[in-house]
């Protein structure tokens, strides 16, 4: 990993401590090595460091390819550890390099709708999180993190608001060794997002909010 990764962990760790009240549930649930395709709701920019930090792991993270522009913020997301993906669509270069970290037992995390969502709910989901567990057959790790919304404008730094990331079990997909019929990829889509929306408070839930209430800490 670039020295920005590290730079990156240690200054997130710095930053949630002094000006935040971070809590991280569930982390007996994430597999101590092993390929792990980690799926996340998506709030905030901070989302992809918290998250890092959070299941205590080396991890890789797909983010939309507008990130990678050339400059420093480019340099940085680029360096932290993530590459890039079409939000429409799972482009082949992508999937393959996905595919190759998880054979390396990396872990890799996923925000399947693609963008951050607005007003912290869900939204609907692509199926770019569910052809990679297709085709890898990774187990899947579910995670709901809620708010991050708070962490905005400068007054957030002296609230130091709550930050939770809530970790749920991890879970084997269906493996169609590539070869899912489009009803499959869209059913596995829908069952990632319910096993994050039943991590979440029932007013973050979106799209996905007809779950029954699993884990709410609300």
């Amino acid at each position: 990993m670039h020295w920005v990764y590290y730079v990156g962990r240690f200054l997130t760790r710095v930053l949630l401590f002094l000006f935040t009240r971070w809590r991280v549930i569930g982390k007996e649930n994430i597999p101590a090595q092993g390929p792990l395709l980690v799926v996340v709701n998506h709030i905030n920019l901070a989302d992809s460091p918290i998250i890092s930090l959070s299941i205590g792991r080396k991890a890789m993270f797909l983010a939309k390819e507008d990130l990678f522009r050339p400059g420093f913020a480019g340099y940085i997301v680029r360096h932290f550890g993530a590459f890039p993906v079409r939000r429409q669509g799972m482009n082949k270069e992508a999937l393959r390099k996905a595919e190759r970290l998880l054979a390396q037992g990396m872990a890799l995390i996923i925000f399947p709708e693609g963008r951050r969502s607005q007003g912290a709910r869900l939204e609907s989901a692509y199926s770019g999180s569910a052809l990679i567990a297709s085709h890898s057959g990774a187990p899947v790790l579910p995670i709901g993190i809620y708010g991050t919304e708070k962490i905005k404008g400068r007054a957030w730094l002296l609230q130091r608001p709550e930050v939770t990331v809530n970790i749920g079990a991890p879970f084997y997909p269906m493996s169609g060794n590539g070869k899912v019929s489009r009803a499959q990829l869209d059913e596995l889509t829908r069952s990632i997002m319910e096993h994050i929306a039943e991590l979440l408070p029932i007013e973050y839930r979106g799209n996905y909010a007809h779950q029954e209430a699993g884990n709410d800490e609300s």
